[in-house]
């Protein structure tokens, strides 16, 4: 698309601070798919990004477990802090199966997501919808004003058509921008961090930035810590070009965090030690 009007992403990529930001992950990512371990052992380096991506998301949304507790654990029922940590597993597992869905009906891999999160908690209608009118939240990182039902309803369909539009704007855009509406909007009753988180690494999958999803952005999301991740977000909330531009930038720099933690999965499965 050449023109700004049919392409509304096109603009923010062209926001001062995001070209930059936008060329860094490309040289990162290209960097680590480029070293020898890959050739080779990339299911291993994928299946410890996942690992280790779960882990970030759930600690953003109040689980912050030691990855070794997370590797461990079998059984994640039980304790509020124990739920989040499987839903953020879950979720992971299946970020890859929804790429064909996503792409056709974003709204129906959104349920989707929402009702594995869910994992068979929550045994009302509620799951794997979005909220109507009247129904609580459970979101507690994130402060901001609920838009009530029907601003949800409408901002998730200019979402789902834009998704499916395409757009000439890189992946980092349009996976920040996915990730920050899913958090504004919070259209489910819980779990909307996690599922907005998943759905940034969808697309970062499915643009074909991150195909073998071994960029976790979620390590990094949760590296910057969880007061920066408010302040980012509270940029795209402002929708000021400087904010909007702020949050891209937070969301590139937690792609690069992501791997430089997958170049030292990498360098270990080199040594011998993972």
């Amino acid at each position: 698309m050449s023109t700004t009007s049919s392409d509304p992403l096109a603009a923010l990529g062209a926001l001062p601070g995001v070209t930059g930001a936008v060329d860094s992950v490309r040289k990162a990512v290209d960097r680590v798919y480029g070293h020898r371990v890959m050739r080779r052992r990339s299911n291993e380096v994928t299946a410890e990004a996942a690992l280790r991506g779960a882990r970030g998301s759930a600690a953003l949304s109040g689980a912050d477990w030691n990855l070794e507790e997370v590797r461990r654990r079998t059984d994640f029922s039980g304790e509020d802090e124990a739920r989040t940590v499987g839903a953020a597993l879950r979720l992971t597992a299946e970020a890859g199966q929804l790429l064909t869905i996503w792409r056709q009906s974003p709204l129906r891999a959104l349920a989707r997501l929402h009702l594995v999160a869910a994992g068979g908690a929550s045994p009302d209608d509620t799951v794997g919808r979005p909220r109507l009118a009247g129904e609580p939240v459970d979101e507690p990182l994130i402060e901001a004003s609920l838009p009530d039902a029907d601003e949800v309803a409408g901002r998730l369909e200019g979402l789902s058509q834009l998704i499916i539009a395409g757009s000439a704007a890189p992946a980092l855009v349009m996976a920040s921008v996915v990730h920050g509406e899913l958090l504004a909007l919070r259209p489910f009753g819980s779990r909307n961090g996690l599922v907005a988180r998943t759905a940034e690494r969808i697309v970062l999958i499915g643009s074909g930035l991150d195909p073998k999803s071994i960029c976790p952005a979620e390590v990094g999301h949760a590296e910057q810590g969880r007061a920066a991740y408010v302040a980012a977000f509270e940029g795209y909330l402002s929708g000021r070009p400087e904010g909007l531009a702020a949050w891209i930038a937070h969301c590139g720099r937690s792609v690069e965090l992501g791997v430089r933690e997958s170049t030292a999965v990498c360098e270990a499965l080199q040594r011998g030690a993972a």
